[in-house]
């Protein structure tokens, strides 16, 4: 899945860019960025649990999109917030949220046949925002683009 891993590499150059501006964002913060951009990916797991099986076992109207959406990344940032130290919360939550919501923004990015993004504002809205179509998130070249720009970005923070 090249997508996946632009993605990485996406939060990586992000937060290693304010990194430089912020002395508290560290290594391992840096990482929490890169999970947050893991998240709307979570709706992946479709693959091996079928929604018709968690809807039956919550008794409620269920679809892995919903986690690939504003709304659903949202939840799942709150969780990963929670479940950190209360003094990390604050800066878990901000950086989980710019993971997130950067993969979201690549994906609204992404070709479509219809010239339509997804939901991506769900629950705030059902519109279907126009993509300009810049690339598949099957292309490999991608995943080269945005590695090489992670990794300037690495060697331009550690001169720094």
């Amino acid at each position: 899945m090249p997508d996946l891993l632009s993605h990485a590499f996406i939060a990586f150059t992000v937060c290693t860019l304010l990194s430089l501006r912020y002395d508290w964002l560290t290594g391992e913060y840096v990482t929490v960025g890169m999970a947050g951009a893991f998240i709307p990916d979570m709706a992946k797991i479709k693959i091996l649990v079928d929604a018709a099986a968690v809807e039956a076992a919550l008794d409620l109207p269920f679809d892995w999109l919903g986690v690939h959406t504003l709304g659903g990344a949202f939840v799942a940032v709150l969780v990963g917030t929670v479940i950190v130290n209360r003094s990390d919360r604050r800066r878990v939550f901000g950086l989980l949220s710019l993971g997130a919501a950067s993969h979201l923004f690549a994906d609204a990015l992404l070709l479509k046949a219809s010239g339509r993004s997804y939901e991506v504002l769900w629950p705030l809205t059902q519109y279907h925002p126009p993509t300009p179509g810049l690339y598949l998130s099957t292309d490999i070249w991608l995943t080269g683009v945005t590695g090489t720009v992670a990794v300037a970005a690495w060697l331009f923070a550690s001169r720094s």
